[in-house]
């Protein structure tokens, strides 16, 4: 029968033997809207009909009347590849506080999710996503309002949890292929890696967690995304902290920042991963801002602490270049 359970993710999901899958969370959307919210309108854009896949942009209002180039911010969502979607509550009212508080453009990415679309699938989809917005350089792509707004001299990519790790594949990744035959360079300015979801299967150094229920637990959900991953999370799509076959000095921007939670069980990677690019010769700026007293990505669960409120306020003067 379908109602048959393999695997209780509870509360996030349950796989039944039938393979069906249930999402317990993320799975709300809420539509775009063309009356201001915050200051900041937004609208959906398909960039992959094929699969059809789709973007949410946002613009501020006042851009949208006057007419003016912004800086540019590509945001790709987490949860751990599985679950929530660039359209959640979550992502729209936060996508809406960062442009509004950053003076931006920004493009919210939805991709495939695993299981039924395991890695590389999610990593692939964004690519292609990074490729259309970047098909808007010159002026002539399909949307308007990054034809008219987008300054592509100021392109911010960033995501939180499993979107930073999509971040920084996107970046290795622009460095090796151009995105656009119209780019002397990557095109990336910088990347902000809120939370990032790296892992190991030992500790990475003697901060980390020694929980081994915990460890295993961010195993599992990476090996349910990734379920043909020999190495489990020592895998270089995940341990890129600790894998020596990672090689960070050829990352494909100029600026990064690294948002921490004190009490993410990520937290120690997130470190470990400003570390290895300050040893590794890449010839850029990182600097990392964390969190105290706070959990894994609790600025999207609490948007209006007084701790979210200060991540929000470093990410936006980020994009802004004025730290």
């Amino acid at each position: 029968m379908d109602s048959e359970i393999a695997v209780d993710c509870s509360p996030l999901l349950k796989i039944y033997k039938s393979g069906r899958i249930e999402r317990l969370m993320g799975e709300t959307t809420v539509p775009p809207s063309s009356v201001p919210q915050n200051g900041v309108v937004s609208k959906d854009v398909v960039y992959s009909p094929d699969n059809n896949l789709s973007v949410r942009i946002y613009l501020p209002e006042k851009a949208a009347e006057n007419g003016e180039k912004l800086p540019l911010l590509v945001y790709f969502h987490g949860g751990g590849f599985i679950i929530e979607t660039a359209f959640s509550p979550t992502y729209h009212s936060f996508l809406t506080a960062a442009v509004s508080a950053s003076n931006c453009v920004a493009v919210s990415v939805d991709y495939r999710r695993a299981p039924e679309h395991p890695i590389s699938v999610p990593f692939d989809d964004s690519w292609t996503a990074l490729k259309w917005v970047f098909t808007h350089i010159t002026g002539s792509g399909q949307e308007a309002w990054l034809n008219k707004h987008a300054d592509f001299s100021k392109v911010f990519l960033s995501g939180d949890s499993a979107g930073a790790n999509i971040v920084h594949h996107m970046a290795m990744r622009a460095a090796k292929e151009k995105l656009c035959p119209d780019l002397n360079d990557t095109g990336i300015s910088g990347i902000i890696l809120v939370h990032p979801y790296f892992w190991s299967k030992t500790p990475i150094d003697e901060k980390d967690t020694k929980d081994e229920t915990m460890r295993m637990k961010i195993e599992a959900f990476w090996m349910m995304a990734s379920p043909n991953s020999k190495d489990g999370s020592d895998d270089p799509l995940l341990n890129v902290v600790q894998s020596e076959s990672v090689d960070l000095s050829e990352l494909g921007c100029g600026k990064v920042l690294v948002m921490v939670a004190e009490k993410d069980a990520l937290v120690r990677q997130g470190w470990g991963y400003a570390a290895k690019l300050e040893k590794c010769g890449w010839k850029g700026e990182v600097q990392v801002v964390e969190s105290e007293g706070e959990d894994h990505v609790f600025h999207l669960l609490k948007p209006d602490c007084d701790n979210a409120i200060e991540a929000m306020h470093k990410f936006s003067r980020f994009i802004k270049g004025e730290n």
